[in-house]
């Protein structure tokens, strides 16, 4: 087995450059101490995003192409909350150096096919690669505003429709099976996750290789959307967030613990004024009242979703 330390970075570099997307706003990519990438609106939105073997991720249960697919998804999506259209990608990687040449160039394949298939034009335009007993996978993402302003979390107002594009609780409910039947003995096993993801593709996809509605943040952005943000630690938890910056209620109906629970379906939430056409696949799922907080079919909720340092909180109540 070719392995990174074995190999070193100048050979490692090599190998993945040829696998990486180009950014179609890339004036100069990888290879120089910094790479160069268009700015045509003036302005650029920026976001980042680390994954971490253990919290994050088990390899037992994801592949490299998983992890750098995810990696693209849940970068890209943040930038389409923002009402931005996804520009370009730095990737940075920390790996045991007994780590195979083969894992990273599955992990670049994920990446690449990920934002063609996500966010196409989007690409790679730079990085690092570092040695770590722990895997870790650090991704900074561009995106354009394309002259429009961005869709901050604290502009939804009284009347205001509250609408989701993308899946809710699939991703929560992958990775529910994962760890009941994806285990042996308590540990992850990547035997029995294969089981699990062939008797239940759909959840387990949703979970390991996200398909978030990226085009449907510009597509709300010029709609008119108020508010808007990626659900990444669930809809209970960040629909709370828009409520706290905007300083309104979210009254909420017609979900399922579940749907209003789970968390990683990086879909997209937000607000549009009274009587908007509501664009691309959003649908509407209750309305901005004057108050604070949120409620589901009339009942007050709690706070309920990820925390990376409290870990999981599915309470409704």
């Amino acid at each position: 087995m070719t392995t990174l330390g074995s190999l070193g970075e100048s050979a490692v570099l090599a190998r993945i450059f040829p696998k990486l997307p180009a950014a179609t706003a890339q004036l100069l990519g990888p290879g120089d101490d910094a790479a160069v990438v268009a700015a045509p609106d003036g302005r650029f939105v920026v976001t980042t995003d680390m994954m971490i073997h253990g919290p994050d991720f088990r390899l037992a249960w994801s592949t490299p192409y998983d992890l750098g697919w995810k990696a693209a998804a849940s970068n890209l999506s943040d930038v389409a909350a923002m009402g931005a259209v996804p520009t370009a990608l730095v990737v940075a990687l920390a790996a045991p150096a007994e780590t195979s040449i083969e894992f990273l160039e599955s992990f670049a394949d994920g990446l690449r096919e990920g934002c063609a298939a996500l966010a196409p034009g989007a690409g790679v335009v730079g990085g690092d690669l570092s040695v770590s007993s722990t895997l870790t996978i650090a991704v900074t993402a561009f995106g354009d505003l394309e002259g429009r302003a961005p869709v901050l979390r604290s502009g939804a107002r009284a009347g205001d429709i509250v609408a989701v594009s993308g899946d809710l609780g699939a991703a929560a409910e992958g990775l529910r099976l994962l760890f009941e039947r994806g285990v042996v003995d308590g540990v992850p096993d990547a035997t029995a996750a294969a089981r699990v993801a062939a008797e239940h593709p759909v959840p387990i996809a949703a979970q390991l290789r996200p398909h978030p509605p990226i085009a449907d943040g510009r597509a709300a952005a010029t709609a008119g959307a108020t508010a808007m943000l990626d659900l990444s630690d669930g809809l209970a938890i960040d629909a709370a967030r828009i409520a706290s910056a905007s300083g309104v209620a979210l009254a909420l109906e017609g979900l399922t613990p579940e749907e209003f629970t789970g968390g990683e379906d990086h879909s997209l939430l937000a607000t549009f004024p009274p009587g908007t056409e509501l664009p691309g696949g959003f649908r509407a799922i209750g309305v901005v009242v004057e108050g604070l907080g949120i409620t589901l079919d009339g009942v007050d909720v709690e706070r309920a979703g990820w925390d990376p340092y409290r870990g999981w909180n599915g309470g409704v109540g």
